[in-house]
C-alpha cells in the first residue's frame, strides 16, 4: 500500500495503518471466560481469549510447531491445547507441553512461544497493541465521568470495505451529514446552513471545544434541555463525544481497527447517565445501526472510484480535521522512527463550513 499523504494543495494518497498503536478488538461481553475467537487485526491472525479468572489475553493464532491456527484448539481457561498434537501453551504464549517427547529426549519446551500481544479490557471494551512497545503510545481512551467499573450501555459493529483512512476521514467529515445522513429522525438536505466551531489540539489528536449541537441535529433533542457537546479526536482513528444535558450525560466512543487492506470495523460503544434512557434501548439500536450502515455504504460506493486510484482532494475548513490528522498520522510515525517525543502540529482555530 502507498504511504498516506497530505499536501498544502489539498491531495492525498493511499494509507498504511499505525503498528504502534492501541486498537478497538471487540466489545468485553462477546468473550466469554474460559473462551476464546479468532480475530484479524492489522493483517495478522489473532486469538482472543478470557482466562477463568477473567483476565483477557490475545496471541498469535498460529502454533508455531506446524503453522494451524491455535483458535482450532481447546482452552480450558488456563491452557491452549493445539488440535494437530497436542501442544499445549499458556495464556502468556509460553509452550508448557509436547506430548509427542519422551523421557531422557533432552528439549526446553519452555522456549517455544507463540508470539503474544498486550491486551487490556476498558471500560467493557478490549484492546490490543498492535506493535512491540506501548511505551510512549497514545494511551487507550477512557470515557470521563462514568468510573472504570461503568461499561457501554449500548454497542454496535459493523465491517467497512477499504482501508483505515477513508473509514477515519469518513468519522470526522462535518459536511456529509445532510448528504449522507438524510432522514426524518437527523438531517434534511433543506436542513444545510453555515457553522463555526472552535478547535484546539488535544492528546494526541485535537477537540471540537464544548458547544450547543446544530439546531439541525434533531436526534440531540431527545436529551432534552440544554445540551452542550464535545467531539474529541485521537490517534489512531478514536472519535469520542461527550453530551451534556443537565446533570446527566451521554458519551459515544467509535473506534476504527484496520482488519486488512480491504477492511475496516467501526465500533460504537454508547455510554449515559440517565435511567430513563436505558428502558428504550431497542428502540435506539436501529437508529445507531442506520446510522453506521449510511457511513459504511457511502465509503463502499468511494471504494468503487478508488479502484482506480484517482488524484484526491481535501479543500478548505471543511476538510481541515482530515489534513490534520494526516498530519497527525505523519508525526507520530515520524517520532517513533526517530525516537523522540511526538510533537502535536494542529494549531487551535475557529473552522467555517456549511452542512
Amino acid at each position: 500500500m502507498r504511504e498516506s499523504k497530505e499536501s498544502e494543495g489539498g491531495e492525498v494518497g493511499g494509507e498504511t495503518p499505525l503498528r504502534e498503536a492501541w486498537y478497538y478488538a471487540l466489545p468485553g461481553h462477546r468473550l466469554r471466560r474460559g473462551k476464546m475467537l479468532a480475530k484479524t487485526i492489522l493483517g495478522e491472525p489473532l486469538l482472543l481469549g478470557r482466562d477463568a479468572g477473567g483476565g483477557v489475553f490475545a496471541l498469535r493464532d498460529l502454533c508455531p510447531h506446524r503453522g494451524i491456527p491455535l483458535s482450532c484448539g481447546r482452552f480450558d481457561g488456563a491452557g491452549i491445547e493445539c488440535c494437530y498434537h497436542g501442544w499445549r501453551f499458556g495464556t502468556d504464549g509460553r509452550c508448557t507441553a509436547i506430548p509427542s517427547l519422551v523421557p531422557g529426549q533432552a528439549f526446553e519446551v519452555s522456549r517455544i512461544r507463540a508470539a503474544a500481544y498486550p491486551a487490556r479490557e476498558v471500560q467493557g471494551n478490549i484492546w490490543v497493541y498492535g506493535g512491540a512497545d506501548p511505551a510512549g503510545a497514545p494511551d487507550i481512551p477512557r470515557i470521563p465521568d462514568i468510573g472504570e467499573a461503568t461499561g457501554y450501555r449500548l454497542v454496535e459493529t459493523m465491517r467497512f470495505p477499504g482501508g483505515i483512512d477513508h473509514a477515519v476521514i469518513g468519522l470526522m467529515d462535518p459536511a456529509h451529514g445532510p448528504f449522507v445522513h438524510r432522514s426524518w429522525w437527523w438531517r434534511s438536505r433543506r436542513s444545510i446552513h453555515e457553522k463555526a466551531k472552535a478547535f484546539a489540539p488535544s492528546d494526541w489528536g485535537f477537540t471540537m471545544l464544548r458547544h450547543a449541537p446544530s439546531a439541525n441535529s434533531r436526534a440531540y433533542r431527545i436529551l432534552g434541555g440544554a445540551p452542550e457537546t464535545e467531539i474529541a479526536f485521537r490517534l489512531p482513528g478514536i472519535r469520542i463525544e461527550h453530551i451534556r444535558a443537565g446533570r446527566h450525560m451521554l458519551c459515544s466512543l467509535t473506534a476504527v481497527t484496520p482488519i486488512d487492506a480491504g477492511a475496516t470495523e467501526v465500533n460504537h460503544a454508547v455510554y449515559w447517565t440517565m435511567p430513563w434512557l436505558t428502558p428504550l434501548r431497542p428502540l435506539l439500536r436501529p437508529f445507531v445501526r442506520s446510522f453506521l450502515r449510511q457511513d459504511r455504504d457511502i465509503v463502499a460506493k468511494q471504494q468503487a472510484g478508488l479502484r482506480h486510484a484517482p488524484p484526491l482532494l481535501l479543500v478548505n475548513d471543511a476538510d481541515t480535521q482530515a489534513k490534520w490528522y494526516y498530519r497527525l498520522k505523519a508525526e507520530y510515525a515520524r517520532a517513533r522512527a526517530e525516537g523522540r517525543p511526538f510533537v502535536n502540529p494542529v494549531k487551535g482555530r475557529t473552522l467555517r463550513w456549511r452542512s
